[in-house]
């Protein structure tokens, strides 16, 4: 349904169902993985139609080594005397409630926001994403990739610092009011994704890395991305899961989208109790968990043209401290990690 507004530029048909504010977001980090952190944040606060009603940037102390400086730009001189997350969080967060956070790969900066708010012990503010990749693919956009400076330069948005944090953010906005704009006209529907904030989150061993003031040994953010090679199952598929019924050791199961624990937590868990952890969905996999079974992640929409069963985060914790023993293995509940009850 649409409602009748007037825009100050050209008055269109504005669809009811879009959301009534954005912010848009981009991070610089120490790095890629999931224990890497952010060293710079801005923000863009824009209106229903896409409109700047604010700006806001800060750097951010990550306690380490600041990683890529030849990319973001940010030293170990620059960063020391910065804020640490934690302080800038609330204000942050003023920024980011009740609005969309819209980024460019959104997934990642997302990602780096809600690991910083659970390391920081504070529920990140947001409950819905929008990566302005998705939206250009749904816009058929004739674009040679999809980099930012391909997205900006399509709209004739000139960037002045790129990977600076406030300028990024100044051409994302620049580019994403004009894609929502004809996303209006054309009564598209937003590719919205859910946001499921961490409410659990552990830094692994690669955390222990130099600290702000300490000499860096970087030479690439991907010989920072941890290794997460887990031993193979060593039960045998029993097949799907039965909705209603128990979890069985050697079951291979799937997550797809945002959960409120740590993802790596959640699949140690998982592994802890006998169970496979698939990075794909097959005609294979036993179950998948997603928060957001609506979305069109490709996970999903394998799920749904499989038929495998589809159960949310809370209830496959739930199944996982009553994880049934592979056949031929002793009776009883399966052990989870550290030789605990279920994991």
């Amino acid at each position: 349904m649409l409602v009748d507004a007037t825009d100050a530029e050209s008055p269109i048909p504005w669809p009811a169902a879009y959301p009534e504010g954005y912010a848009v977001v981009d991070v610089e980090t120490t790095g890629l993985a999931r224990d890497d952190r952010i060293v710079s944040a801005a923000v863009y606060q824009l209106d229903a139609r896409g409109r700047v009603q604010d700006q806001w940037y800060t750097l951010v102390n990550p306690q380490r080594d600041p990683g890529p400086v030849w990319i973001h730009g940010l030293t170990t001189d620059v960063l020391e005397g910065a804020p640490l997350f934690p302080e800038i969080a609330e204000e942050f967060g003023q920024r980011l409630e009740g609005r969309v956070l819209v980024a460019h790969n959104a997934a990642f900066d997302w990602s780096m926001i809600a690991r910083e708010y659970a390391r920081a012990k504070v529920t990140a503010p947001v409950r819905q994403r929008l990566c302005t990749i998705a939206l250009s693919k749904e816009l058929g956009l004739p674009l040679p990739n999809h980099k930012l400076e391909s997205l900006a330069a399509h709209y004739g948005v000139v960037q002045q610092r790129a990977h600076h944090a406030l300028d990024d953010a100044r051409v994302l906005a620049e580019a994403f009011r004009p894609s929502l704009r004809l996303a209006a006209e054309a009564g598209l529907r937003l590719p919205l994704l859910a946001c499921q904030p961490l409410t659990e989150w552990s830094d692994g061993p690669s955390a222990a890395r130099p600290r702000i003031g300490h000499q860096s040994s970087y030479r690439g953010a991907a010989t920072w991305r941890p290794s997460r090679k887990r031993p193979a199952c060593p039960y045998p598929n029993p097949g799907r899961y039965e909705p209603g019924g128990q979890l069985k050791q050697g079951m291979r199961v799937a997550f797809s989208g945002d959960t409120s624990v740590d993802r790596e937590l959640l699949e140690d868990r998982a592994v802890g109790a006998g169970l496979h952890v698939a990075t794909s969905v097959s005609r294979l996999t036993s179950l998948l968990v997603t928060n957001d079974p609506a979305s069109a992640t490709s996970k999903n929409v394998k799920a749904r043209s499989f038929g495998t069963p589809v159960v949310d985060e809370a209830a496959f914790v739930q199944l996982l401290s009553h994880v049934t023993p592979a056949d031929g293995q002793p009776g009883g509940q399966a052990q989870g990690q550290n030789g605990t009850k279920g994991a």
